[in-house]
């Protein structure tokens, strides 16, 4: 038998904070087992009849889904991706960095959802796309690959006879999805990527889709063949880290003008979600056109939740603990109470993220009693365990506690999010060419802002439209020069030919007294020309060319997750909703950077002392299990070890307990509450103040 108090102290806190911020709602896998069907049952209601006209009727419907910042907007969108998932294709579009980039940011992402494979099946939603359309349930995917690919692009070209933009290099490439030595390429020339001569030319195509009307077009494509399957739904969410205007407002009238576009050229089959907060659309409002706005269909606000429905999330998150224990406890809200809820919100409503916060503080302060009473009947009074006094938070929607920094527990919480982000981060890049040269420069000059403190960095160093996007310049208060920052990974020599002669012309107009070039693609041939400029820029003092590797690139599309996050409300570190100011702060102080290999190439980060791949990746994993002691307080050390291998698969277990032994026995920053029990029955606990 094991007393829930118990299971209380060797658990982690059912409601840490990165167990319920949300992002990328395809990234983060959402538990239905704490989905609470009531709460805002209306909007799943209403989205759901509108999706059914769209797939009655084939005409493209815009959704505006609107709310106050943790009202569950995201976590709304994950539970329609499960719920539906049987009836519409799902995408999911990133904040777009660049507006003279949307319609091309808009494929790529599009189709990059469209080849994830969703819950239950075991294809992606681009191949069940595929075979859901008609010329393949009625003719057999097998006989058409039998078949010649002329044949293919015959028949399919005779089933839409007008309407499709450049239909028979479209339909090639949708015939070499199902060539398995062709699938890959005909995925990167379908979203887009620049691709080399030779993959063109496997492909029977001209040219790469490098332009935003031809992005429109194969955009529209998808729509008027999809007419005849399952709708796709275009969720647009995170709007407050998208690119800005020049006056400095967020670009929000590109968004609804692709919108209108959509609607105007009566692009089929399309359900479009715009996820906004309420505070951002007021702001911003008066800004868009009232035609543009006139294309909005439905406009579905999110209401606050009732007590009971609060009450039912702490009852869900806490079940799984209560189950662990015998006997049971009588109240599913144990140790909380329903007392708690009503005191703190004592108009009857809130939010689903408030009742969520105050529930982990809440938990956080009576685990902690418990510590301390264990601490005492151990006789561990001088371990510097101290018994947090229980205070609600200030008022419904105000911050947790003063933003003056974060402490030691502070930190500890913040490296576990971003533990957890890098982790799922590099488990879904393979290559750099995913992001296209406008994403990966925006997400380098974040995390430049980050470790640049009070450095202005200045956008589009080259000129024009095409390739400002690519490039940025800054320059440190301690330097007299100012360094240009390139990055390219078009494969196309003319492109980078052209890129090259814009590079020279910074140079000769003293734009910058250092240009560095980021690239991991190859520069051509000497008898290339392109290659020749590159040799007489890049190849001497001071203008280099950096190589970066894909860990780098993890970094930095891990801190962009966390930038959206906090631009959208949506980020939580231990009890706080840090904004973009605090996340850069924090990421300095948490020093979450320093082993990132580009930065220290850039010079931007201190190049850590000599140690080996595997003494790094220890020093990580020795980090990861400090921080998560000192966020629960106290937690068995079976349950460590689990999640650690949970997080990094590549150490052992017995590595693991050494790492324990060196944190409890050399730092004194863990202790074990009965050294002498054995290993499965110990409980660690932090001597961290929290």
């Amino acid at each position: 038998m094991t007393s829930i108090d118990r299971i209380l102290q060797q658990e982690p806190n059912p409601f840490d904070a990165e167990t319920f911020w949300s992002g990328n709602f395809w990234r983060e896998d959402q538990d239905p087992q704490l989905t609470i069907e009531s709460i805002h049952d209306e909007a799943v209601a209403e989205i759901q009849q509108i999706l059914e006209m769209v797939a009655t009727d084939h005409r493209t419907r815009t959704i505006m889904l609107e709310g106050e910042t943790g009202s569950g907007k995201t976590y709304l969108l994950g539970r329609l991706k499960r719920k539906f998932n049987n009836r519409a294709f799902f995408a999911y579009i990133e904040p777009f960095t660049d507006s003279d980039y949307i319609w091309r940011h808009i494929l790529r992402h599009t189709v990059d959802s469209l080849l994830e494979v969703p819950a239950g099946a075991s294809e992606p939603q681009i191949v069940l796309w595929l075979k859901s359309l008609w010329a393949f349930k009625h003719r057999g995917i097998l006989d058409w690959l039998r078949g010649e690919r002329q044949m293919f692009i015959n028949n399919i070209r005779a089933i839409y006879p007008a309407g499709i933009y450049n239909a028979t290099e479209f339909f090639g490439v949708l015939h070499d999805l199902t060539n398995p030595k062709l699938v890959n390429i005909a995925c990167e020339w379908l979203r887009g990527d620049d691709l080399e001569e030779e993959d063109l030319k496997a492909l029977r195509v001209q040219e790469s889709i490098d332009t935003e009307d031809a992005a429109q077009k194969i955009i529209a494509n998808f729509g008027r063949i999809a007419a005849e399957t399952k709708p796709i739904i275009l969720c647009f969410d995170q709007l407050d880290n998208i690119a800005r205007s020049p006056d400095g407002f967020l670009d929000l009238q590109s968004l609804f003008s692709v919108n209108s576009v959509i609607h105007n050229q009566k692009l089929q089959n399309f359900l479009v979600v715009i996820s906004i907060i309420t505070d951002t659309w007021k702001q911003n409002a008066n800004r868009i056109q009232p035609t543009d706005k006139d294309r909005i269909d439905a406009t579905i606000m999110l209401k606050q939740i009732s007590i009971d429905q609060a009450a039912a999330i702490w009852a869900s998150r806490l079940d799984r603990l209560h189950r662990l224990a015998t006997p049971k406890p009588e109240s599913a809200l144990y140790p909380l109470t329903r007392e708690m809820l009503e005191q703190k919100f004592p108009g009857g409503k809130t939010r689903p993220r408030n009742t969520l916060i105050l529930g982990r503080q809440l938990f956080h302060d009576f685990k902690g009693v418990l510590v301390d009473a264990e601490a005492d009947s151990n006789h561990l009074s001088d371990s510097g365990l101290s018994v947090l006094q229980a205070e609600l938070i200030p008022g419904d929607g105000e911050e947790l506690s003063e933003k003056s920094g974060y402490n030691d527990a502070g930190v500890a919480a913040f490296k576990l999010v971003w533990w957890r982000k890098f982790n799922g981060t590099s488990l879904r890049i393979d290559r750099i060419r995913q992001y296209s040269a406008p994403e990966l420069m925006a997400m380098l000059a974040e995390v430049l802002q980050a470790c640049l403190v009070g450095v202005s960095i200045q956008p589009r160093l080259l000129p024009g439209r095409t390739y400002g996007s690519y490039s940025l310049s800054y320059q440190t208060p301690d330097s007299p020069f100012r360094v240009g920052i390139v990055w390219s990974e078009d494969q196309n020599m003319v492109k980078f030919y052209n890129l090259m002669k814009l590079c020279q012309e910074v140079i000769e107009q003293n734009l910058c007294q250092k240009l560095i070039l980021i690239r991991a693609e190859g520069v051509g041939t000497p008898s290339n020309r392109g290659n020749q400029l590159y040799g007489e820029i890049f190849t001497s003092n001071p203008h280099v060319h950096l190589i970066p590797d894909l860990t780098s690139v993890y970094y930095l599309a891990a801190y962009h997750g966390l930038v959206n996050d906090a631009y959208a409300g949506d980020l939580i570190v231990a009890d706080r909703t840090p904004d973009i100011a605090e996340l850069e702060a924090t990421a300095r102080q948490a020093q979450i950077f320093q082993d990132c290999l580009l930065l220290q190439d850039l010079g931007i980060t201190r190049t850590a002392p000599s140690a080996t791949d595997n003494q790094q990746q220890l020093r990580h994993i020795e980090d990861f299990i400090l921080s998560r002691v000192i966020n629960q307080q106290c937690i068995a050390r079976q349950r460590l070890i689990s999640e650690t291998l949970t997080q990094f698969s590549h150490i052992n277990e017995s590595q693991i307990n050494q790492l324990i032994s060196h944190l409890c026995q050399e730092q004194g920053q863990i202790k074990i509450f009965d050294p002498e029990a054995k290993l499965d029955e110990q409980l660690l606990y932090s001597t961290i103040h929290q």
